[in-house]
């Protein structure tokens, strides 16, 4: 984690002491951007999650000719890992006979049949700042937040005795001497807590008028109040104006 916030510092420094090439043309007092693409989960998270649809929107007011304030909600799907599920997997299978349904040719405690959806919402008020050129451009971005973490399994009651492990954890799972409860037949858990991001973009000027195609690569953390915590990267493509 320390390493992770040297780098991302000494990068933003060396793109702060930049030659600027801003355009001489008159700014528009409110910036507004809309995007999407994909997220990648860093460890611990990307133990339980995988890669995952990315969505942006957001917008605030320009400060000076290089900064803005942004106001923005973010959404990342969190598909789970293969090795999030199998415990679960492995704990149905002491339930069911693992005998192939002919119907759909799975095995009833397979992790192919387990039904489960994470995502993850954040609402965040950041700081930009920006270096506009005639046709290219970048920024840096940082600021605050509170995330939300939705998990939902759909799965039978477990066996006596399942073992708490992290997966469980993650899933929502109370644990009561080091063993998971047996009297829950849907695992629905929401976690949020405040959290902080820092990034980078680039921009490529598109009309006259301001609006500009970005690319933005940024890294968000949020503890999840003590919880296993959120650490994940969402790259996105969209428009600036």
């Amino acid at each position: 984690m320390l390493k992770h916030g040297l780098i991302a510092i000494s990068f933003l420094g060396l793109l702060l002491a930049l030659p600027s090439r801003a355009d001489e043309a008159q700014e528009s007092p409110f910036n507004f951007h809309i995007g999407g693409g994909f997220g990648v989960s860093v460890n611990p998270t990307a133990n339980f999650a995988g890669l995952g649809g990315a969505f942006q929107v957001g917008g605030g007011p320009n400060l000076t000719k290089h900064q803005s304030i942004v106001g923005e909600f973010m959404w990342q799907g969190l598909p789970p890992t293969r090795n999030a599920l199998l415990p679960v997997a492995n704990a149905l299978c002491l339930l069911n006979s693992p005998v192939v349904n002919p119907l759909t040719a799975s095995v009833p405690c397979s992790v192919a049949s387990i039904n489960a959806t994470d995502n993850l919402y954040a609402l965040t008020a950041n700081y930009m700042y920006r270096i506009e050129g005639e046709r290219f451009g970048y920024y840096v971005i940082g600021g605050g937040g509170w995330y939300y973490r939705s998990a939902q399994l759909k799965i039978p009651t477990l066996a006596p005795g399942t073992v708490c492990a992290p997966s469980w954890d993650w899933w929502g799972y109370s644990c009561v001497n080091g063993l998971i409860s047996t009297d829950t037949t849907l695992a629905s858990r929401a976690v949020s807590s405040g959290g902080v991001n820092v990034g980078v973009g680039l921009t490529l000027r598109v009309t006259q008028s301001g609006l500009k195609f970005y690319m933005e690569a940024r890294y968000h953390y949020s503890p999840q109040g003590g919880r296993i915590s959120t650490q994940i990267v969402p790259v996105t493509f969209g428009f600036r104006w």
